[in-house]
């Protein structure tokens, strides 16, 4: 589906713009464009410049005030920008509307994210679900500049008298998203089939925010050598390996990073993929420790779970990874500001969360191996607990882990 990604991005300058509503602070938008520069530069862009304005509510034609898009439109003809990205989902008209004001290619958060997921695509699984993201992205904004899809369906019978080129594009659009819909059921067959043949084994998933290193985490497990990248959404599709810690094998999954403001179109492309969450006996959510932003991060991610669960409630594990690059400002000692998450040490929110979380919450690094023995160990318990319910009578399981000597490979 070549016409329909948005492509072209590379090598590109952008300028990035985002609202400070009433129900977000001046250091919430400024986060939030943090996360918007993260994704621009994924997807190949260099960030000129933030544009930012106070607003109760998005201007209903072009997003923001008159005066702000003036504004806008002086910078850009003073610089070469080649693309503005909006930090919220644009509608059609106001899409239309600024690029007639600005004369500049316009996309919006949901537009890149898509433009992401399209180069990140590599199975045959995930760029159909990309694919039908686009298609269902882009029905709403078909314009008349859209005629090269005639090309794509003629012959008698198939144009309405009088029907106008909008019509026959959003038919051909329409048609496009039924056949990649069967495609995917076809696909999802297959995948039930194969979830089905592994048996009974206890599974396991790996959750959480995009770039907190789920990745690096599964090929220290595993002993295996995934696509493991600082950027965001390195990893589309899912991964399941066989891992064995003291004996005890298990299925673990490697699934696709959540983000707020996630697409609606992608979240309803990849529920198949998100079925390995779904059908997991453990979780274990990732969190980035060095992200100053992580406290939000993790509400993200719980209800991101709670939607594709339905409120179903799993067992989870809490791991906080990247201690590696944990950072903090040593407070004088008569500083009597409050604490803060700039100027706590490793240790007091080692205190604060594992007393939250209780037993089922670690600190770790991927990268350096610090705690992954704690890790494994408490997996191997955890699977161990789930495999004895499933199976009381399997009497390997009940050895005592301190006799079992020797740690097996894949």
């Amino acid at each position: 589906m070549k016409e329909f990604v948005i492509s072209t991005l590379k090598s590109e300058t952008a300028v990035l713009v985002g609202l400070i509503s009433q129900t977000e602070t001046d250091e919430q938008v400024k986060e939030n464009l943090d996360e918007l520069e993260f994704l621009a530069e994924t997807a190949g862009l260099t960030t000129l410049r933030r544009f930012t304005q106070k607003l109760d509510l998005p201007n209903s034609t072009t997003f923001v005030g008159k005066g702000k898009l003036e504004e806008i439109a002086s910078y850009i003809e003073e610089h070469e920008v080649g693309v503005i990205i909006f930090d919220d989902e644009l509608s059609p008209k106001q899409i239309r509307n600024i690029e007639l004001a600005l004369k500049i290619k316009v996309i919006d958060r949901t537009g890149l994210i898509l433009d992401i997921f399209a180069t990140r695509a590599q199975t045959a699984h995930a760029k159909t679900q990309v694919e039908l993201a686009q298609y269902q992205y882009m029905l709403p904004r078909l314009t008349r500049l859209w005629t090269h899809l005639e090309r794509q369906r003629g012959g008698v019978g198939m144009r309405g008298p009088g029907e106008t080129q909008l019509e026959t594009d959003r038919r051909i659009v329409l048609d496009k998203i039924a056949r990649l819909k069967e495609q995917l059921r076809d696909i999802d067959k297959q995948k039930t089939v194969q979830r089905k043949n592994r048996g009974k084994m206890v599974r396991v998933a790996l959750v959480g925010y995009t770039n907190v290193g789920k990745s690096t985490l599964m090929n220290v497990l595993s002993k295996t050598d995934l696509f493991a990248e600082n950027k965001l959404f390195a990893t589309l599709d899912t991964t399941v390996r066989k891992v064995v810690i003291h004996n005890l094998p298990f299925l673990l999954s490697d699934t696709v990073g959540f983000i707020r403001k996630l697409p609606t179109q992608l979240v309803e492309s990849f529920k198949s993929t998100l079925d390995e969450v779904r059908e997991a006996d453990l979780l274990v959510h990732v969190v980035d420790i060095s992200h100053p932003n992580f406290e939000e991060q993790i509400q993200v991610v719980q209800q991101t779970l709670k939607e594709i669960l339905d409120g179903e409630d799993k067992p989870s594990i809490l791991v906080f990874n990247k201690i590696d690059a944990f950072t903090f400002v040593l407070k004088e000692e008569d500083d009597l500001t409050p604490m803060t998450k700039e100027n706590i040490s490793l240790e007091q929110l080692r205190q604060t969360w594992m007393a939250q979380a209780g037993p089922d919450c670690l600190f770790v690094s991927a990268k350096d191996m610090r705690g992954m023995d704690m890790l494994k160990s408490l997996l191997y318990e955890r699977v161990k607990q789930i495999h004895v319910e499933r199976y009381p009578y399997n009497d390997f399981l009940f050895q005592d882990y301190n006799d079992v000597l020797q740690e097996d490979t894949e």
